[in-house]
């Protein structure tokens, strides 16, 4: 009754509200019937009461870490939550890190999850010595327990009943009291349709905002259904059929229906319930225990009906929170109690199908629907067992998933459709059932009971079942003629085998641990096997072959001409099996149990052989027209993700096949099914090929089908590195494995795993081996952790390995041969020794000394003598040379481990030493190899030939050796060793000749470097010019030097002779000499606002329009960096270059092609010489002061002079401004009063010394810098333009000194070329950039700021010294300083000027400094050396205290004054230098000592009179003041483990819709603020378009430019504007020193300092838009990204 008044009042939900009001009329009485008195004393007492759990039980958020150990889990699902985890034994092993995807709990206490440690320290207390089952509802009262039942059947039963209610407007069983006429248009979540569809849909139905349908949707896909109209039924009704009518065109409609609001609200509530009961139960295990029996209960109407059930059951047509809801009860209830998880299991398995075939249906991800919680039950290896033996559940499984591939052809194998998008959505869905099977096999049992075998052979006839209809599926027929018109489909049936693949070995594994077992399944699968092959000889004629004496019948069959099928699953599983009887050593027990006498070897070795020659076939091109479907089969078949079941189990069959029957038989088959008989069994056969048929294509196909069959004998004889076949065990394959991956090349770790087969546990056992055979090389700064093949393993080096490709069988062969070459070793690569054969297939090794196969041999061999004759290629003699040297070291191998009685029965070095018989008398093997070791045509193979020989000869020794007789050198070892001495001279040779040609090489090299020298002097001038000054500063304030000094300030500024500087134009290749009147030349140069030196990123910049940028605040909140490649062109070649670029970008929006990395409308355009992202050009120019430069004939004037004479100009030049604007009324008598200073002429205009094309590019980068740095429409008359160049040229100039201080780099001679160019023309530029502005404009800067230090009456608020940044300042003054003094005729020299303004800067900067310092006497060990310096700096101080009043604190000791002042004046005396030495042009002295010496000029002071000091300070109060020696500002810092961060992450809700985990939270490394990035839910309005939060973020915090780190993706991101951005490897390394993107491997992540220092370093030189330029040039894909949207 009360439930309609208190929920769904009002269109939009209101859920604080309602909680509220539920809670305290509901719930709240509810809680005090249960526990018999007020709740908040009732349940802490429950609590108190109860156990604790030693399970943790933990549900997992979206995005939280979870981890898994690799050494003690169970299996892969077996996982802790962090807090767990940092407090097991298990974070010291190797464990893995994943995020969660939200819905697994933590297994934490679960000591069937875990082979040791199974609790952390926080539950292991819980784990008391009380028996296990006791019943938890002892400990609670039994009135309790009595009300318990009620309340909890009563509440339980209505939310299951108005959560299964399936009527849209009336009620289950409650009548309404009054039934208002409201109500919802509720829309439902689908998997389906995507945002941008369902906010397109909204807007149109419901005519709401984008913003609104934004937020409907997002609460559409998290909770799965939201109202969007309220009303009454028409009202409602209209909105559902607009939304039908719009989205039912290509897909099925999304789901809407419109619901009375009374239900809404009743199931509003129901829910409600659900996670009250959820909460309550948490408070006692009797509660928990009480819950899950009413849950479990059967209801009146027998199977299916307890509530558990019905809710499962109903489960696919719940919305998704309503899901969640039930789920989450059902984990915190059935699955933490141990007693009921059974019960709960045994209903599951009961449902198992129905439950499936819901799931089939919903288009709902697994991750929301019931069938996800298998996951919780079939890995629990006691559940398991207990469902395969009661409730049949592997069959179940498997005949479910037989019900859900009904497609069968004739034969009743699988037929799939093509692969459409709906076929791969069901076929998906399907595939999660053999993921239930993998977890039910995962755990293999210890003991088994008749019952368990009993029913695992059921289970394993319906797989077998299953794998029938596989035999044979997807049958191809080559196609002759034309090309195939329609690909075949054949995806479906590899993703199947790929699926598959880990359920057959765990079959495999649980036969082989029961013998009884392993003798049926083999039985089992023979017969199934023989009702496959049952149509094996129909219609297929049969024939005999014969061969050197031997025959056999087999039947006429050609792959190249009938059907032939890849999928052979069951004769594969018979391989296994087979493989099994050996290594379980059943075969050799029991052999009278097994049907081995039944086998019939052709039989078996059939299809697997077709198979490998269907591969051998299309390698040698004959199935080219049948396209790439066939080829992607082909491939997949030896991939490592399949191989272990497809080509390793068909040659495993091939070797049982040989090991069964006469080998001579077997290779005539095989060379029938080769389709090659024919060549080798007539004579001269050969020969009449090569000259009748000269069709060069069935040539070569031959010559493949040849070397293809050489290469699968020696693959049948050779592989014998797998458990069962070979004497080895599991880790020599491993090795192995790993051994001839790593000689193709070092590799990393990742590569390795991913080139080896994995296990059900995702493991590839490769970590206990690989230090036996590699060793590991860390990384660099880029790059990865490699391994490297230890040297002693090379011997195991097969060439013919056969798991290599084509391509990485040469590549190893080349790095081998390499490798042998270095080490002066001969380079044949002969076949390594091989383990023996277990008994089983040790007759294999016969086919090697067969007749026919002898017979091959010497038919190859023979064509290689008579080379010229015949058709034939090297790699077929190389094949064969490898087979005759594993034959020589199988029998050397014999004699070696002779015993006394055994007789050898291995003879093959007699048998090749034997010439043919007698009609065409050929000679031996051995002679034949002996001619060709002197054939020229054979250069490459000679090392092998003398390899094989010198083995034949100890092989002889060891026969003769029985018998004691000495034996002769044989002639074949003298003829060795000579051929080898006229090859090493000839080496020799070789070697003499290439070491003068590098000689020869490196001389034109150095010339060419010296010649470069001398060209380009001015770049070197640093390095040439050690000029012998002495050791002091350029510090400007120190008295007149003697001339040995260099000075770069003031009258006596050090002349320089004038540098003729002559640079080329990348463009047009022509020199040119930079002077004042030629035709520009200029640098690419790239400007961007910048916030790296920002102490204050909060600060709001103010409206570009009106803000004036005359003084620059010390936060330095925003500034503008100039960079510049330094590549140097005409400035009308670049014109012309940009004018192209502009054309060509024109002509791409018409032809609609993707977007450039540079965006041509704001001025960019990539360097043409190094593509390097620029936006205009510095013009080059001659050191510009020398030009304003007149005679200095007065004396110079000292300081309180010169400011007296300025101040008057600066008065004189007001008045007539004044004068000229009051239009000349009577002021005359006014001006005369005040006498002109001599020689100064206010009407004076100066000309401009430069050419016209330089003048237009100092207003081209001008307006530039203008346009970037205040973010207005380009305007070249603006006052504020001049402003703007000089703020670029102080900001540059601040960072770069930034960065050498940081780096501990000296200031002069460190920076590269390209800074060291940018510098010089961007301070020359500022400095000749007044010329080309209004001078009245310039002349009135210079009053400002002048009067910022030297106040006048005219300027009045002016900010206070201490929101003044001085370097700034001083920067402004001497570049604007000449507008004034070229009025000035009075003789006075311009470095006077500069020197006296320096002085003024210097002197207001120390002010700064000792207002802002706040000396506490620490009690450092402070020397009281009163220098004279600290004694100045305490008496400036004092003279502070007395001008401020009481605002200073008194201090006594001068040192720690002298010592705050050093280091805060420090910085701006560096940039000053720096400054002055680009400025002026005088090189920088060889060394600048750190320190400094002042002695501060006092009488400096007197002119800062009484006034002017509290002028200054009167608005002091209040401020918040800045410390100086300003910090450098770093990059946030990262914890050390990844986790840490993750864990941030998965705790970061997204701040704007309520609580909800983001889905990609990103970390702003600048500031360190967590962004959620990528959603619709946090996109901003900026300039106009709709940004995502980081886009948002770097206009706030990085002035356009940002560096991120995307927290679930491991990835670092790069920003700049909109349009602009790319990824970056991450500074986060795994042991093996490589980065994770994605966080696929899951290793744990370290934090990598160096590399995180080159990202820091990046951000502090300003080219992270350089960085994303040159990845956008280097990969188009990045271009069409949105970033805007990230």
């Amino acid at each position: 009754y009360y439930v309609p008044k208190i929920y769904c009042r009002g269109p939009n939900p209101a859920p604080q509200r309602e909680d509220l009001l539920a809670q305290h009329v509901l719930l709240g009485p509810m809680e005090w019937y249960l526990c018999g008195e007020d709740p908040a004393f009732g349940f802490p007492k429950l609590e108190q009461a109860n156990k604790p759990s030693h399970l943790c039980g933990r549900v997992f958020k979206v995005g939280e870490p979870t981890y898994s150990c690799r050494d003690c889990a169970v299996d892969p699902t077996c996982v802790l939550c962090m807090e767990c985890f940092l407090g097991s034994i298990h974070r010291e092993h190797r464990y893995r890190m994943t995020t969660s995807g939200g819905g697994g709990f933590c297994d934490c206490g679960d000591t069937e999850a875990w082979k040791e440690g199974p609790y952390c320290q926080k539950h292991e207390l819980n784990t008391s010595e009380t028996a296990e089952e006791e019943d938890p509802l002892v400990h609670l009262p039994e009135d309790m327990v009595v009300r318990a039942y009620n309340i909890f059947a009563i509440t339980f039963k209505y939310a299951v009943d108005i959560l299964t209610w399936e009527k849209e407007n009336e009620l289950p069983g409650l009548e309404m009291i009054e039934k208002s006429d409201t109500y919802y248009c509720m829309l439902f979540n689908d998997e389906v349709h995507t945002y941008e569809q369902v906010i397109y849909t909204l807007q149109k139905a419901v005519n709401c905002t984008q913003k609104e349908a934004i937020g409907f949707a997002t609460t559409v896909d998290r909770d799965g259904r939201r109202s969007v109209r309220y009303g009454d039924f028409q009202y409602c009704d209209q909105a559902k059929s607009v939304i039908v009518r719009n989205t039912s065109r290509q897909t099925k409609p999304l789901k809407v229906q419109v619901m009375h609001s009374s239900i809404v609200a009743h199931q509003s509530f129901g829910l409600k319930l659900l996670t009250w009961l959820g909460s309550v139960i948490g408070y006692s295990d009797g509660l928990r225990r009480i819950l899950c029996q009413v849950g479990l209960q059967e209801g009146p109407d027998g199977e299916n009906s307890s509530l558990v059930d019905k809710l499962m059951l109903y489960d696919s047509k719940l919305w998704k929170g309503a899901r969640n809801v039930y789920h989450q009860l059902f984990m915190s209830s059935l699955l933490m109690d141990l007693k009921y998880k059974k019960l709960f299991a045994i209903r599951f398995a009961r449902n198992y199908r129905q439950l499936q075939r819901d799931y089939m249906e919903d288009d709902h991800e697994r991750a929301v629907s019931v069938a996800a919680l298998s996951v919780q039950l079939f890995t629990v290896p006691t559940l398991a067992r207990m469902l395969i033996t009661e409730e049949n559940l592997m069959t179940t499984i498997i005949k479910t998933f037989m019900d859900h591939l009904r497609h069968r052809d004739i034969q009743g194998r699988f037929q799939f459709e093509r692969y459409t998008a709906l076929q791969a959505f069901k076929f998906r869905r399907v595939q999660s059932l053999i993921v239930d099977l993998k977890y039910v096999l995962i755990s293999k049992p210890t003991e088994w009971s008749d019952d368990l075998r009993h029913k695992f052979l059921e289970g394993f006839d319906a797989f077998l079942e299953l794998l029938k209809c596989m035999q044979g599926m997807d049958p191809i027929t080559r196609q002759v003629g034309q090309h195939i018109e329609m690909e075949p489909e054949w995806e479906a049936a590899f993703t199947l085998q790929m699926k598959l693949t880990l359920v057959i070995s765990m079959m495999q594994d649980w036969c082989a641990l029961d013998e009884k077992v392993l003798i049926e399944a083999y039985k089992k699968c023979l017969t199934v096997l023989m009702q496959c092959h049952s149509g094996f000889t129909d219609g297929e004629q049969p024939i005999v072959l014969s061969m050197c004496g031997h025959s056999v019948e087999t039947i006429r069959y050609c792959v190249s001409q009938e059907k032939v099928s890849i999928h052979l699953p069951v004769s594969r599983l018979l391989a296994g099996l087979h493989v099994l009887l050996s290594k379980t050593e059943v075969a050799y027990k029991f052999p009278e149990l097994l049907p081995l006498s039944e086998l019939s070897p052709p039989m078996l070795i059939e299809h697997p052989l077709r198979c490998l020659v269907l591969c051998a076939q299309v390698h040698a091109g004959m199935w080219r027209r049948n396209g790439f479907s066939l080829v992607n089969q082909i491939y997949y078949y030896h991939n490592v993700k399949c191989r272990r079941e497809m080509f390793d189990k068909d040659i495993v069959m091939l070797q049982t096949g040989v090991s069964m029957m006469d080998p001579n038989h077997f290779l005539m088959i095989m060379l029938s099914r080769f389709e090659l008989y024919q060549i080798f069994s007539t004579p001269d056969y050969g020969k009449r090929f090569s000259t009748e048929n000269t069709n060069k294509d069935v040539v070569q196909q031959n010559n493949t089908l040849i070397e293809e069959m050489l290469y699968l004998i020696i693959m049948i004889v050779g592989e014998r590195f797998s458990p069962g076949i070979g004497q080895v065990n599991a880790t020599d394959e491993i090795k192995r494995e790993i051994i001839h991956q790593l000689s193709i090349r070092p590799m990393a770790h990742s590569e390795l795993v991913k080139a080896l087969p994995e296990d059900e546990n995702r493991e590839t056992g490769m970590e206990s081996v690989i230090e036996e055979v590699a060793c590991f090389k860390k990384p660099g700064l880029t790059g990865r952790g490699l391994y490297e093949l230890k040297p002693e393993c090379a011997r195991n080096f097969n060439l013919y390995f056969y798991h290599f490709s084509r391509a990485e069988q040469s590549k190893a062969e080349e790095a081998q041969r390499k490798l042998k070459r270095q080490n002066r070793e001969d380079t044949a690569l002969p076949p390594p020794a091989l383990p023996p054969f277990c008994p089983l297939f040790a007759s294999l090794v016969n086919i090697l000394q067969s007749d026919v196969m002898l017979c091959i041999m010497g038919t190859i061999l023979q064509w290689a003598v008579e080379h010229n004759g015949y058709a034939w290629s090297e790699s077929m003699l190389q094949r064969v040379l490898h087979l005759l040297g594993m034959a020589l070291q199988e029998e050397k191998q014999h004699l070696e481990n002779l015993s006394e009685e055994n007789v050898v029965t291995f003879t093959f070095t007699q048998k090749i030493s034997r010439p043919g018989e007698a009609p065409n008398n050929s000679p031996s093997i051995l002679a034949m190899l002996e001619t060709l070791q002197n054939a020229s045509h054979l250069e490459v193979h000679k090392d092998m030939i003398r390899w094989i020989l010198k083995t034949f000869n100890t092989i002889k020794k060891l026969r003769e050796s029985s018998s004691t007789s000495p034996v002769a050198e044989t002639e074949g070892n003298i003829m060795e060793e000579s051929s080898r001495d006229k090859d090493k001279a000839e080496r020799k040779r070789k070697a003499e000749i290439a070491r003068l040609r590098r000689e020869k090489i490196m001389a034109q090299m150095s010339e060419m470097q010296r010649h470069f020298i001398n060209e380009n002097k001015e770049l070197f001038q640093q390095t040439l010019e050690e000029l012998d000054t002495s050791t002091s500063g350029v510090h400007e304030n120190s008295p007149v030097i003697s001339d040995a000094k260099l000075t770069a300030l003031g009258p006596e500024q050090t002349r320089v002779a004038e540098h003729r500087q002559v640079v080329m134009c990348i463009l047009c290749q022509e020199e040119q000499e930079v002077k004042v009147d030629s035709r520009a030349m200029v640098l690419a140069a790239f400007i961007q606002r910048s916030t790296v030196l920002s102490k204050n990123r909060n600060k709001i910049t103010p409206d570009p329009e009106k803000y004036d940028p005359l003084f620059m605040h010390p936060d330095l909140s925003c500034g503008t960096h100039t960079g510049s490649c330094g590549h140097i062109m005409h400035a009308h070649c670049w014109q012309r270059y940009f004018d192209a670029v502009q054309a060509k970008e024109q002509r791409r929006q018409q032809r609609l092609r993707v977007h450039t990395s540079y965006d041509v409308e704001n001025g960019e355009f990539l360097c043409p010489l190094c593509e390097c992202l620029s936006n205009t050009v510095i013009p080059l120019l001659p050191p510009p002061r020398v030009l304003f430069n007149r005679l200095d004939f007065s004396g110079q004037p000292n300081l309180t002079q010169w400011i007296k004479t300025i101040s008057q100009q600066i008065k004189r030049m007001y008045l007539l401004r004044d004068e000229d604007s009051a239009s000349n009324s009577g002021n005359s008598e006014k001006m005369d009063q005040l006498q002109l200073p001599e020689g100064f002429r206010p009407d004076f205009k100066p000309k401009n010394p430069y050419s016209e094309s330089i003048k237009e590019m100092l207003t081209t980068f001008g307006t530039a810098t203008y346009k970037v740095g205040l973010k207005v429409h380009p305007n070249e008359e603006d006052p504020r333009v001049p402003i703007m160049c000089w703020g670029s040229c102080a900001y540059t100039i601040q960072t770069i000194e930034r960065i050498l201080a940081d780096e501990d780099k000296p200031l002069f001679g460190h920076l590269p070329c390209r800074q060291d160019d940018c510098l010089t023309s961007l301070t020359r530029f500022a400095a000749a950039h007044w010329t080309v502005s209004s001078l009245p404009a310039v002349q009135a800067h210079f009053c400002t700021l002048l009067a910022s230090l030297v106040p006048n009456e005219k300027n009045g608020n002016l900010p206070c010294i201490l929101d003044i940044d001085m370097f700034h300042l001083l920067v402004s003054l001497v570049l604007s300083f000449p507008a004034i003094h070229c009025q000035d005729f009075s003789g006075v020299s311009l470095g006077t000027g500069d020197l006296h303004l320096f002085h003024l800067v210097t002197m207001a900067h120390i002010i700064q400094i000792l207002l802002t310092s706040s000396t506490e006497e620490n009690g450092m060990d402070q020397e009281n050396t009163n220098s004279e310096e600290e004694v100045a700096v305490l008496t400036l101080y004092k003279f502070l205290c007395q001008c401020t009043g009481s605002a200073l604190k008194e201090i006594s000791s001068g040192w720690h004054l002298w010592r705050n002042l050093k280091a805060g004046i420090m910085p701006f005396l560096r940039c000053s230098a720096l400054f002055f030495h680009y400025l002026n042009g005088v090189p920088a002295p060889s060394e600048i000592q750190g320190t400094v010496c002042f002695v501060l000029a006092f009488q400096d002071i007197s002119i800062y009179g009484q006034n002017k000091l509290e002028s200054y300070l009167h608005n002091e109060k209040g401020k918040k003041l800045f410390p100086y020696a300003r910090e450098s500002n770093k990059l946030i810092d990262l914890p050390d483990d990844y986790s840490c961060l993750i864990n941030q992450a998965s705790n970061f809700s997204c701040p704007k819709s309520g609580g909800d985990k983001s889905r990609a939270p990103t970390l702003c490394l600048v500031c360190g603020t967590m962004l959620c990035s990528q959603s619709y839910c946090c996109q901003t309005e900026l300039e106009g378009e709709d940004v995502g939060a980081c886009t948002a973020h770097t206009y706030t915090c990085g002035s356009g430019v940002g560096i991120f780190l995307r927290v679930r993706e491991c990835q670092v991101l790069f920003l700049a504007g909109k349009t602009k951005g790319c990824f970056y490897p991450p500074p986060y390394l795994d042991d093996y020193g490589e980065t994770d993107q994605g966080l696929r491997r899951g290793n744990p992540l370290h934090l990598c300092k160096e590399r995180f220092k080159k990202i820091q370093r990046l951000w502090q030189q300003h080219s992270i838009t350089e960085e994303i330029g040159h990845a956008q040039e280097a990969n188009q894909t990045l271009v069409g990204i949105d970033w805007q949207h990230l």
